[in-house]
């Protein structure tokens, strides 16, 4: 494990628990095109864990990532306060959300809000919504009068 400078939030059997579902989650993925199976659980602040996997298409850029089907389902059933996420992949190390994704998980968070990023091998690390995508912007802005519609 390797962690970013902030702290988790997680109790121990929390941490186990989201782990857990996001690795279990990767078996859903439907991947027929890159072979690359994603699973995501969100932990949401009452306590429910809400699992989402990347969903792909024959047009290729058409398809879902795992983070985005948790966060849409989370979001459609009533959940706004999120606790932490985790990603899982295949890969050796972990692999991050995808720049999309990002965009799309800082919407629902806050810029501590904490991602933990699982490797095949059970590896993970901690970054917070603030390191992955510094600098973002999201709905406060657009009232704030800092980002202009066109």
């Amino acid at each position: 494990m390797s962690s970013s400078s902030s702290e988790s939030v997680l109790t121990t059997q929390e941490l186990q628990t989201l782990a857990s579902k996001a690795i279990a989650a990767k078996a859903t993925a439907y991947c027929p095109y890159s072979k690359f199976r994603v699973g995501a659980c969100i932990l949401t602040q009452s306590g429910e864990y809400i699992v989402g996997a990347n969903v792909e298409n024959a047009a290729y850029p058409v398809g879902t990532c795992a983070e985005r089907v948790a966060f849409g389902t989370a979001v459609v059933a009533g959940y706004h306060d999120f606790k932490a996420v985790a990603v899982a992949t295949d890969s050796n190390l972990p692999a991050s959300p995808c720049g999309m994704c990002r965009q799309f998980m800082s919407e629902f968070t806050t810029p501590s809000f904490p991602i933990y990023m699982y490797g095949s091998e059970g590896t993970y690390t901690i970054k917070t919504m603030r390191e992955l995508l510094p600098e973002s912007f999201g709905p406060e802005d657009f009232s704030k009068g800092k980002v202009q519609s066109s």
